[in-house]
This record gives C-alpha cells, sequence and structure tokens, in this order.
C-alpha cells in the first residue's frame, strides 16, 4: 500500500509544479494518473517512485517505510531503457547480472530471464535484436527488464504512448493481469481507453493540484462526462480550486471504498499466461540479497559495451575507418625524409609532430563523444538498482582504450614505414606510443565528459569543431607557445593536445635536430620555440594523467547530478 500525503514539487525555478496532493493506492490496484499537457502527471509519479523525492510532503509505503525495499519496485519511463543493438535473451542476461543479487548462480539467472519471456508473450523474439521488435513488443520488454527482480510495485510513465489502439489495449490488459496477481501498477496516460482498464484515475488540474481520485465510472459521474476524453473539456472550463471546492474531500484523495476491477477489461490467453507467470513470481518476494560489486559491475558493463559495439556495424565501421582516412591524409601530405639530420624541414618536422598528435586526440575524441548521451534513459533507470557511475564511466574507457592503442600504434608503424618519421629506436618509438596513447586517453575522457553533459548525440556533435579549433590554435604549433599574448600562453596550458605535441618533440629531438640542420630555417625556428621541447617526457605523461582523471572525475561528477 502506498500512501501520498501532501506532495508538492518545484521545478528548476522554482515554479511550483505540484500542490498538496494527497492519494491512497491499495496493495494490487491498477491507478492511472491523468490531467492536461504540463500537469504534471510525470512528476508525481516521479516523487510516488522515488526517483525525484517530494519538496513537500511524504511518500509512504506499506504505512511506514519511505520507500519501497530493495529490489521490490520496478519503473519504466517512456524511453525505451533497453539497448537497440542487441538480442532481446542478451540484453535480458546482462540487466540480470545487474540486478539480481550478488552469487546468484546462472541457471537461476538464465531461469529468470526465460520466466519473464515466457510471461511477457517474448519467447519467440528471444533472438531478435531489439530495435528490429514493434513498439508494443519493445515496450513488453522494458517490463521484462523490471520484472526480473519479482517487484511489488510497478510505475510506468505513458506506456502506450505511440503505440496503435489493438497493441494499446493488449499491453493494458498485461498490466491488467500483472494488478490481479498481486502488484502494484502505477500509470500516468493520456490515451483515455487505458482508464477504463484502471481500478482508479487521479485526475490533476493544469497548476499541479489533484481535483478527483476515485474509480473511471465515479469520475464521469462526476465530471458530467459521457466519456473519460470529455474530461479534459471539463478541467479547462473551470479553474483547479473550483473543482478542488466542488469535489470536496474525494477530490482531495481521500482514499475511496475498496472496488473490484473493473468487467471492461477482458483477459486474452497472453494476459492470463502473464498474470499466472507473475503471480508464481511475486509468491516468493521480491530478489534480495547482497548487491552486486563495484568490480563485477565494472566487468559486466565492459562485456555488455563490447557487445553493443561489435553489433552496431555503424559505429564499428566509423571506429575502425577513420583512422585509415586520417592515415591516407598524412601519406598524402608530408613529404619523406622532413627529419634527416642531412637536409632537415623544421617547419614540416612540426607540422608532423603537431597532426600526429592531434590524430591521437581526435580519435580518442570522437571515440568518447557518442558513448554516453545515446544511453541516459538505461543508464538513469539502471542507477536507481544500484547501479554505481565509477564502474559505469570506467567500463567505457575500458573498451575503447585498446582499441586506440592499436589505432595510435598503427599510426606510428605506418608513418614510418613510408619514411614520415625518422629511423629510431623501440625506446624511442616506445616513448612516442606512450605519448600518443596518453594523448588519445585523455581526450576519450574528455569526450565521455561532454557525453556525460549533453542529452543527444546531435549535441555532441555539435560540441566537436568546438573542442578541436581550441587543440589546433593553442597547442604552440602554428604559433609557438613563447610568442603568443600573455592570455593565449595560460590558455594553452589548459590544452592536452599541447603537452602530447611536446613530448613528441622531445622524444624525437627536434631540439638537436634543427640546431645541427644545414635549414636557414633551423636556429631562428629553434629561438622561438625557447625551451618548449625541452621538458622530459615524463612531465608531459604526468600532465596528461592528470588530465585524464580530471575529465573522468568530471564525468562521474556530471552524471550523478544528471541520474
Amino acid at each position: 500500500m502506498i500512501e501520498v500525503r501532501e506532495v508538492g514539487q518545484r521545478a528548476a525555478g522554482g515554479r511550483r509544479t505540484l500542490r498538496e496532493v494527497s492519494l491512497s493506492i491499495g496493495a494490487g490496484e491498477l491507478v492511472a494518473i491523468i490531467g492536461g499537457s504540463g500537469a504534471g502527471k510525470t512528476t508525481l509519479l516521479d516523487a510516488i517512485a522515488g526517483v525525484r523525492p517530494p519538496a513537500e510532503g511524504e511518500v509512504r509505503y506499506d504505512g511506514g517505510a519511505a520507500g519501497p525495499a530493495a529490489g521490490s519496485l520496478g519503473y519504466v519511463p517512456q524511453d525505451d531503457i533497453v539497448h537497440l543493438e542487441m538480442p532481446l535473451r542478451r540484453t535480458l542476461r546482462y540487466a540480470a547480472g545487474l540486478r539480481l543479487p550478488a552469487g546468484t548462480p546462472p541457471e537461476r539467472a538464465e531461469r529468470a530471464v526465460d520466466g519473464v519471456l515466457e510471461a511477457l508473450a517474448l519467447t519467440a523474439r528471444a533472438g531478435q535484436r531489439v530495435g528490429s521488435l514493434s513498439g508494443g513488443e519493445r515496450k513488453r520488454a522494458s517490463i521484462a527488464v523490471e520484472m526480473l527482480t519479482r517487484p511489488r510495485v510497478f510505475f510506468l510513465d505513458e506506456p502506450t504512448s505511440g503505440l496503435d489502439p489493438a497493441t494499446s489495449a493488449d499491453l493494458m490488459r498485461l498490466l491488467r493481469g500483472l494488478a490481479d496477481s498481486g502488484t502494484t501498477v502505477v500509470i500516468t496516460t493520456h490515451h483515455p481507453p487505458d482508464v477504463l482498464v484502471c481500478d482508479r484515475v487521479a485526475i490533476l488540474a493544469q497548476d499541479g493540484r489533484l481535483v478527483f481520485y476515485g474509480a473511471p465510472d465515479e469520475a464521469r459521474e462526476r465530471f458530467q462526462a459521457d466519456r473519460i476524453e470529455d474530461i479534459y473539456l471539463r478541467l479547462a472550463e473551470g479553474e483547479s480550486h473550483e473543482w478542488t471546492g466542488r469535489f470536496g474531500a474525494r477530490g482531495r484523495g481521500a482514499p475511496p471504498a475498496p472496488a473490484s476491477a473493473p468487467a471492461s477489461a477482458p483477459a486474452s490467453a497472453s494476459a492470463s499466461a502473464s498474470a499466472s507467470a507473475s503471480a508464481s513470481a511475486s509468491a516468493s518476494g521480491p530478489e534480495t540479497g547482497p548487491a552486486v560489486t563495484a568490480f563485477r559491475q565494472w566487468a559486466l558493463l565492459t562485456r555488455r559495451n563490447l557487445d553493443l559495439i561489435t553489433r552496431n556495424r555503424l559505429t564499428l565501421a566509423v571506429l575502425l575507418g577513420s583512422p585509415l582516412m586520417v592515415l591516407a591524409m598524412f601519406a598524402v601530405l608530408f613529404r619523406p625524409g622532413a627529419f634527416s639530420p642531412e637536409s632537415p624541414s623544421p617547419a614540416a618536422t612540426v607540422m608532423i609532430l603537431f597532426w600526429i598528435a592531434f590524430g591521437g586526440f581526435f580519435f580518442g575524441l570522437t571515440y568518447g563523444l557518442p558513448q554516453i548521451c545515446g544511453e541516459l534513459p538505461v543508464l538513469r533507470r539502471e542507477r536507481l538498482t544500484g547501479l554505481r557511475i565509477a564502474p559505469y564511466v570506467l567500463a567505457k574507457a575500458t573498451v575503447l582504450l585498446p582499441l586506440l592503442a592499436v589505432v595510435d600504434a598503427l599510426v606510428l608503424g605506418v608513418l614510418r614505414v613510408l619514411d614520415r618519421l625518422p629511423a629510431a629506436g623501440w625506446g624511442t618509438y616506445g616513448e612516442l606510443f606512450v605519448t600518443l596513447l596518453l594523448c588519445s586517453l585523455a581526450a576519450l575522457a574528455l569526450g565521455l565528459l561532454v557525453s556525460a553533459a549533453v542529452t543527444d548525440p546531435a549535441q555532441a556533435t555539435m560540441a566537436l569543431p568546438m573542442l578541436c579549433f581550441p587543440q589546433v590554435l593553442f597547442v604552440g604549433a602554428i604559433l609557438p607557445v613563447p610568442v603568443m599574448a600573455a592570455p593565449g600562453r595560460w590558455l594553452s596550458c589548459a590544452m592536452s593536445n599541447r603537452w602530447a605535441f611536446e613530448g613528441l618533440g622531445h622524444s624525437l629531438g627536434v631540439e638537436r635536430l634543427w640546431a645541427s640542420g644545414r635549414s636557414p630555417l633551423g636556429p631562428p625556428l629553434l629561438a622561438s620555440y625557447g625551451d618548449t621541447f625541452s621538458r622530459s617526457p615524463a612531465v608531459d605523461w604526468a600532465l596528461l594523467g592528470g588530465f585524464t582523471a580530471l575529465f573522468l572525475a568530471g564525468a562521474c561528477l556530471v552524471l550523478t547530478r544528471r541520474t
């Protein structure tokens, strides 16, 4: 049983979005929250579910608890909370690994997956990619993820939005079956036929006040409406305080007398199967036990990320194809022998070093930018099940770092074979590789930070040039840092690419090369760079490592606030 007492909520600017909402939801009831757009339906749902605790009032479970027992709550937002790239069964296996208690035997987790697939009539679709399922099947897939822990209460935000009438009716029969089996179900909806299947309906006015709470038939009677959709017209005809006064205590949410399930919810074969399966699951209660450790979360998320990347052909093509295109451009752009001690080309060596460093930065940034923003709905839901942010962010870096290492090694190897880089020992090229890899890792961390801050992949794409231009202008290749204006010199310190550029130059000994060469550009160019290349690469590595740690910590902080 859920008691909502004088709950109020405020938006970011202080505007009240809910006002003194009180109602009681009985165990095993199916309750709909309706109202016009902007009335606060999702806000109320989130407040009851604990997704966003109310600013005023309180929500109590089972007569006293401030929240449901661990693992006993299921929450399905409007967005899909399943990855579209993977087969349904594999998606549920990963979800089970994150949600079921630590130490759950693999065979028991597999039985849980089989059980929810059967309960939601998705067994025949288990091997299909989630993205190829119909809208109704994807919604059932999201519900399946939540049913793995046998929740006692389900919250769904507009579950029938975007579905055709037949699919909507089938989904509502499924929810009716869950409620009949003992699971408390609360939904928001804009679809009037959904309300007829419910035991209770909570009606919100435009200013966030609860103006009615009771049975759907009684709501039509009170609003003098022939149909549920006519209630919206009645709400538009008067202010919320008029409706509140007209309905008295019932409008304020005093709990109505118990009622049986409406006769307008016929049980289909699939709904009956769902109800019986849910009843058997609910009989043993929600899954409880020790939480999954941070290390296990990291390991599981790393495997899932690798699975997602290898199954998304477009992503894989971009990850593998972009380095090859950049390498081809480098081969065409640079002439051989620029580092020859007999006739060095100082201007060319500067550009080669810079573009190698920028290539490492670009690869890391573009790999990191799309990683988080596209799966924020999944992350938000998994956070409610106990997922830690640090393992999540580190798993992203763990999967991409080996790929960046291969790409960076390929860049150095191909440029050496083509004589765009000088002959040198393994020690020198080992230093170059470490510098370039740390440059890529810092850029990857920056990409993850930006991906955590934006809301969709389009915004991440728009951020790409804004992040790249400063790394071109203030690194010190086009204009040496010592001859920059003072603000430019300070700004250059914040460019991770600068330290990679300078580290590469020290490892290849450009100071000695320019000073000993016969090119007239050597000494003047060397003088303009001052002591730019005089530091040990270990100093540059420490700075690049610091940037990486700073950006990863920033990504964790941003995601903690957003989820």
